[in-house]
């Protein structure tokens, strides 16, 4: 979800756009939701970038760490990563999708309908085997949910430089395709990910003067880093 769906998102792999509705519904499969579905929820993250809510209590970003929050206050790290995962609206997202591109809502639905299937199938030739697996499914999307939480504790959300929050781990960033590179994604979205470690170099002292936070951790162990020790967290 955080690497090769990711990425997929901001810079398509393939020219012909069958061969990228091909490899969408090959990552719904592999990622267990509709990757045309994550696409409109995750550029509804870039127009919001996890912004604070408004007067009626509201946030543009539908992943917003401080969408469920108090106060003006990020949400705990303990609620967001846990229950994120109930709170997706399919229904919601379909209209969306549909009010401006009818064809990729209805894709998106099929690649939802044929993970259901491919889910109902494993069931079917082996229930206790696919069983098994239900938890994992759930937890591995709270470690997706935790890895974004600490992308955005102690970002800025009125600050576009310092809208994500930044981790240079060298091996993290080997193994996650520059994944670390958050602050830098946020603000150039379209830049494809081997080229964050040049941009960071061109910019890092504006965004020192710009107050970009950053770790030393991956995102996923965020809770770890020194960085936000004692820092106001939720």
């Amino acid at each position: 979800i955080n690497s090769v769906s990711h990425n997929f998102i901001h810079t398509p792999y393939f020219k012909p756009r069958s061969m990228n509705y091909a490899f969408s519904l090959l990552e719904s499969i592999a990622i267990g939701f509709s990757q045309t579905y994550y696409h409109w929820i995750h550029m509804r993250h870039h127009t919001g970038n996890s912004d604070r809510q408004n007067e009626q209590g509201d946030t543009i970003d539908w992943l917003s760490i401080y969408r469920h929050g108090k106060n003006g206050k990020p949400e705990s790290v303990w609620g967001y990563t846990f229950l994120s995962f109930f709170r997706d609206n399919m229904g919601d997202v379909h209209k969306a999708i549909a009010k401006h591109r009818p064809f990729d809502a209805q894709w998106g639905k099929f690649e939802l309908w044929l993970f259901i299937a491919f889910v109902a199938a494993a069931f079917a030739y082996d229930w206790q085997a696919a069983l098994f697996f239900v938890p994992f499914y759930y937890f591995g999307n709270c470690l997706s949910s935790l890895n974004g939480y600490y992308k955005h504790l102690n970002a800025n959300p009125d600050v576009p430089m310092a809208w994500g929050v930044s981790s240079y781990n060298k091996f993290y960033n080997w193994l996650w395709f520059g994944n670390g590179y958050h602050a830098e994604h946020h603000y150039r979205p379209r830049l494809h990910w081997t080229k964050y470690r040049q941009f960071h170099e061109q910019i890092k002292a504006e965004q020192k003067a710009a107050g970009v936070h950053t770790i030393s951790t991956c995102h996923a162990l965020g809770f770890l880093a020194k960085e936000n020790q004692g820092m106001a967290a939720a």
